[in-house]
C-alpha cells in the first residue's frame, strides 16, 4: 500500500500505537520490530484490543485485508507516514536538541506557547528515529504549531530526523560531553548535533541562538537568527542570577522566577522566552507560564522534607550536566550542610576514566560536608579525602544512607539513567 492511501486510512484512525498493552479504541497498530520482540507477532492481540488497523511487514500473519495491511517494511512505513503527514499538517514546526536540557527547554517552550496556540509537544523523550514520527502523528488538524525533540548518539541522526519533521525553526541548548561513546569526542558532539542548523540553514529557516555561546557562534556563519543572551548584541538581551536556590533570568527590568533549580537552567528558561517573544505571546503570559511549570520525572527537582532540601536531577547525566549541577550546588547560599549523591556517567566510551576522575577531583576539592560515590567507575577513582565514600552496589549505599541521621542538610542527587538514582530518596527522606 501507497503512502498516500496509507494516510487515508490513518486519518479515520484515532492515532498510532506500537505497543499492544495500550491500545486505543479505533487506533492503527504498526507491528515493530526489536532486538527481543516481533511486532507482526502481536497483530491479532491489537486488533482484538480496539485497534481498527493493523500494518505488519510478514505476509503469514495477515488474515484478512480488511483490517491488515502489508507492506515491505514497517518501521519504514511509520517514518514515511509520518512525512506525508506533516506536510499534510502544513503547520510551523520547531525542533530543538542538545546534549543537555532539551527536554526541559522542550517543556518550557511549550508551556509559553500553549498560551497561544493549540500545541503539541513530543511526550517524555520519545525524540528518536520512532519517536519523532509518532509525535508527528500525534498532530491532527486542530494543532496550531509542533515542537519536536530531536536526540542522538551517532553521527547524521540529527539530519535523519531533519528529514521527517522538516522543521522551520531549530534550537540547540549546547554542546557537551555526552554519547562519547558515539560521537568520539566533543568535536563529534558538535558537528552532530550543528546537523540541525545545517539543515535549517540550507533551507533558508530561522535558528534560535544562544549568543553568549562561542561555540555555537564560531561553528557557522548563521545569517537567519533570533537570538538571546546577556550580550549587547542579542535580539532579547536579559541577565542571569546567581546563587539562588531556582532558576532566575531577569527581561525588560522583570524578574521571570522559576521551579527549576541550578542557574543552568535560567538558560532554558531564556530560550522559551526568546521563542516566546518572537512568536509574539504576551509579555504577561510567559512570565505566568514559565513561573507555573513544575519539573518532574527526576529532572531539576526540589524536595523538602522535615529537615533537609533534596535536588533530585537523577533523570540523566554526563560529565557537562554533573559538573554544571556541581557548580550549581557549590554556589548555593545557604546554612545547610551540603552533601552530594553523584552516580556513574554511561555512554563514556574510552573517555569514562578520565571523566570520572575529573568530577571526584572536583568533589575532592569542594566544601561539600559529604559526597557519596556510586557505580564501578566512581568506585575507581583515586580520592584521598575522608568525606568522600564509594559504593559499589545501591543496596550499600542505602544501607549506610538509612544508618545516618541527617539533620539540616542540603542534597544534590544525580547519575546517569541507569543508575536509578531516585531509589536512594526513601533512606534520606527523614
Amino acid at each position: 500500500m501507497n503512502t498516500a492511501r496509507l494516510h487515508q486510512r490513518f486519518l479515520l484512525c484515532s492515532g498510532v500505537d506500537t505497543d499492544t498493552r495500550n491500545i486505543r479504541k479505533d487506533s492503527m497498530f504498526f507491528a515493530l520490530k526489536g532486538t527481543n520482540f516481533n511486532g507482526n507477532e502481536f497483530a491479532g492481540e491489537a486488533l482484538k484490543q480496539g485497534a481498527s488497523y493493523v500494518v505488519v511487514d510478514d505476509k503469514k500473519f495477515v488474515k484478512n485485508k480488511e483490517h491488515y495491511i502489508l507492506v515491505q517494511n514497517v518501521l519504514e512505513s511509520l517514518q514515511k507516514l509520518a512525512i506525508f503527514h506533516r506536510k499534510y499538517l502544513g503547520i510551523p514546526i520547531l525542533a530543538i536538541t542538545g546534549s543537555n536540557g532539551k527536554t526541559t527547554t522542550k517543556e518550557l517552550v511549550h508551556s509559553v506557547l500553549l498560551r497561544k496556540f493549540k500545541t503539541i509537544a513530543t511526550k517524555g523523550n520519545l525524540n528518536n528515529h520512532i519517536g519523532v514520527p509518532l509525535t508527528l502523528l500525534s498532530m491532527d488538524d486542530h494543532t496550531e504549531f509542533g515542537i519536536v525533540e530531536m536526540g542522538a548518539n551517532h553521527p547524521l541522526e540529527i539530519e535523519f530526523l531533519c528529514t521527517i519533521a522538516n522543521p522551520d525553526y531549530g534550537y540547540i541548548t549546547n554542546f557537551g560531553k555526552a554519547h562519547l561513546e558515539g560521537f568520539g569526542s566533543l568535536e563529534g558532539v558538535v558537528k552532530a548535533k550543528t546537523e540541525l542548523y545545517k539543515n535549517l540553514q540550507e533551507r533558508h529557516k530561522l535558528i534560535f541562538l544562544n549568543i553568549d555561546d562561542e561555540v555555537q557562534r564560531k561553528h557557522e556563519n548563521y545569517n537567519h537568527t533570533f537570538s538571546f543572551g546577556e550580550s549587547n548584541e542579542a535580539d532579547v538581551q536579559l541577565s542571569y542570577q546567581s546563587g539562588l536556590a531556582n532558576a532566575q533570568l531577569n527581561y525588560n527590568n522583570t524578574d521571570f522566577k522559576s521551579k527549576l533549580t541550578g542557574e543552568y537552567n535560567a538558560k532554558n528558561m531564556a530560550a522559551a522566552l526568546c521563542i516566546g517573544l518572537y512568536f509574539k505571546v504576551k509579555f504577561e503570559e510567559i512570565q505566568t507560564a514559565l513561573s507555573n511549570y513544575s519539573p518532574d520525572n527526576n529532572r531539576s527537582q526540589t524536595l523538602n522534607t522535615a529537615s533537609n532540601t533534596i535536588i533530585m536531577d537523577a533523570y540523566n547525566a554526563n560529565p557537562t550536566s554533573m559538573h554544571a549541577a556541581l557548580e550549581n550546588f557549590k554556589q548555593l547560599k545557604t546554612n545547610k550542610q551540603k552533601i552530594a549523591i553523584l552516580g556513574d556517567m554511561f555512554e563514556l566510551g574510552s573517555s569514562a576514566v578520565t571523566e570520572h576522575q575529573i568530577i571526584a577531583n572536583y568533589v575532592q576539592n569542594s566544601d561539600f560536608a559529604e559526597t557519596y560515590l556510586l557505580g564501578d567507575n566512581f568506585k575507581n577513582t583515586n580520592t584521598s579525602s575522608n568525606f568522600i565514600f564509594k559504593f559499589k552496589s545501591i543496596e550499600s549505599l542505602k544501607e549506610h544512607l538509612k544508618e545516618t541521621d541527617f539533620q539540616n542538610c542540603y542534597f544534590l542527587i544525580k547519575g546517569s539513567r541507569g543508575m536509578a538514582l531516585e531509589r536512594v530518596l526513601d533512606s534520606i527522606k527523614k
